[in-house]
């Protein structure tokens, strides 16, 4: 006789009383980041996997110790695992850094736009600008999102915290040396994706590796984005897709624009989409957080110069530096 071994699946008040998250917050995270993704029973209910519940466990203690769900959720149990363990060490600086953006959003809140300007620019000087992006601007924007999705915050405020940004960085960036280097990035935003605060903050990591940049903005036709990488011999497109866009209408996208790419150019995709977080599209590479950036980009220039070695060993003619 087989015997056949089943998972015991738990019910959302079972894992709400195992990890203590909220219903609907496990609701929301299925819905904006595609995780947990529950199975169903017979009578349409949720059903969770014990792997599931232990992730969340993991992330629970770490929202408990100052991080921020959107940074969590897309990553893996063995990553959430090693965050841990060094969040002992680092809770002042996890804590200051909180207040400090607890201080920011109260100023979005007050509609002063003068201190808030003033309060990034002091930020950004006093971190630098790569950890003013990653350390500041993103678990802010974070914040802001999830605000605005709560009622918290209206449209304008949103709006005007975007802004305020966008000026701070964009008077950064200027302040740069022009980047020549390669990759050739091309940012853009799918049409239907209205916000282009994560192109900015990409640029600004890409730049600051020495990349040179084109951004064609926000809500860019595909038929464009593929003319505009032709003529401006791109070796990357970069894009960020956030949660308003529906998941088959990213994924759907995602594969045209791949076909109308020639193939050595590379598809980079971030962004809190759910459509990110389910089944590999493929030809396109996802970079999950503003720190994979750099990660990407020097997986992108060996891969580079071991095409440039082996082309140059047969004889050829190595790749003209742009």
């Amino acid at each position: 006789m087989t015997i056949v071994m089943t998972t015991k699946m738990h019910s959302i008040a079972d894992v709400e009383r195992d990890t203590g998250l909220g219903k609907d917050t496990l609701r929301m995270w299925e819905r904006r980041y595609g995780f947990p993704e529950p199975q169903r029973d017979a009578h349409g209910e949720r059903l969770y996997t014990p792997a599931q519940i232990e992730k969340l466990r993991a992330i629970k203690r770490l929202m408990d110790a100052g991080h921020r769900p959107g940074r969590l959720v897309p990553r893996s149990l063995r990553e959430l695992q090693r965050l841990s363990d060094t969040v002992s060490g680092s809770v002042a600086t996890e804590g200051a850094r909180s207040d400090e953006i607890d201080a920011l959003l109260d100023l979005v809140r007050k509609h002063d736009v003068d201190a808030l300007l003033h309060a990034l620019a002091v930020a950004e000087s006093r971190c630098g600008l790569r950890d003013f992006a990653v350390q500041v601007v993103a678990p802010l924007a974070e914040r802001v999102g999830e605000a605005w999705m709560h009622g918290d915050l209206r449209v304008f405020e949103e709006h005007t915290f975007t802004e305020c940004v966008k000026t701070t960085l964009y008077a950064a960036l200027r302040s740069l040396p022009d980047a020549r280097g390669r990759p050739r990035t091309l940012l853009a935003t799918l049409p239907g994706e209205p916000h282009g605060l994560g192109l900015l903050m990409a640029r600004t990591l890409l730049e600051l590796d020495d990349c040179a940049c084109l951004s064609l903005g926000v809500q860019v036709p595909i038929a464009d984005i593929a003319s505009a990488v032709s003529a401006w011999r791109a070796d990357i497109v970069g894009l960020s897709v956030t949660g308003c866009m529906k998941t088959n209408l990213v994924r759907s996208s995602l594969v045209q624009l791949r076909a109308a790419l020639p193939a050595h150019v590379m598809v980079w995709v971030g962004g809190a989409a759910p459509a990110l977080h389910r089944r590999p599209i493929d030809g396109i590479v996802r970079v999950p957080r503003l720190e994979s950036i750099a990660q990407s980009l020097q997986a992108w220039r060996e891969e580079r110069g071991r095409r440039t070695a082996v082309t140059t060993s047969a004889g050829g003619t190595a790749p003209p530096a742009r």
